[in-house]
């Protein structure tokens, strides 16, 4: 984890000397560099899940067999995984954004070439201070791939939420829980618990936290554009 907050440094380089924006981008790559950070940080309760796992039961094998059927589901891999999801959410309008401005250049190279005296290309960029900035006014389809973006972004911490409270939370109960474990050779029924549940809970509360304001960020976004853009004519 630590090596892939070390290599989203060049992309946050990029994002901040790059030639071509657009509305709320600054923002978009700041949540995921929170979202990043709050990620690195609440897996360290999570790295020794195995040694926090105890039964009642000193049996090896038996407490393996209950810990396998306890955490069914993976906990940091499924965060790491939804994680590049919005990641990729992000870089969708960025590479919207480079093609658009790939594609107007070769249409005014085109018109410059043959001196045409057609009306000159609608260009759906606007220059501030130097850097390209999509007009979300010109383009309707600059809108519809902005607004896709931000409702994939959406999606995608639901999603998050989803795993959080349905497979996650569950799984740290206070009290020891029953392990049924008689199909498993010698093993009988036995009790066991989670250490550190209190660490591990405020870790995913610190994850339900960020999802939410990347929610209803995500969705005043999706508000004011469809009201800006497009309603507004």
């Amino acid at each position: 984890m630590a090596a892939i907050v070390t290599g989203l440094i060049p992309i946050l380089r990029t994002a901040v000397d790059s030639t071509a924006t657009y509305k709320g981008r600054t923002m978009w790559f700041g949540l995921l560099c929170i979202r990043l950070v709050t990620v690195f940080l609440a897996q360290f309760p999570w790295k020794s899940l195995n040694e926090d796992f105890d039964c009642s039961n000193r049996n090896t094998f038996c407490t393996k067999a209950c810990f396998n059927k306890h955490f069914d589901n993976s906990v940091v891999m499924a965060w790491h995984f939804l994680f590049i999801l919005l990641v990729l959410s992000v870089l969708l309008m960025e590479l919207f954004s480079s093609h658009l401005r790939s594609s107007f250049q070769k249409k005014r190279e085109k018109e410059m070439a043959s001196q045409s005296e057609q009306g000159a290309v609608t260009d759906p960029t606007t220059t501030v201070g130097g850097r390209m900035m999509i007009d979300l006014h010109k383009s309707k389809s600059s809108v519809a791939v902005y607004l896709f973006s931000i409702v994939l972004r959406i999606a995608v911490e639901l999603l998050f939420v989803y795993v959080l409270f349905f497979w996650v939370l569950p799984k740290l109960d206070e009290e020891p829980f029953p392990c049924h474990a008689q199909t498993l050779g010698n093993c009988s029924v036995q009790h066991c618990v989670v250490r550190g549940a209190a660490e591990k809970r405020m870790s995913v509360y610190a994850l339900l936290f960020m999802s939410a304001l990347v929610i209803i960020t995500s969705g005043l976004f999706c508000l004011y554009s469809i009201g800006h853009y497009l309603c507004s004519g």
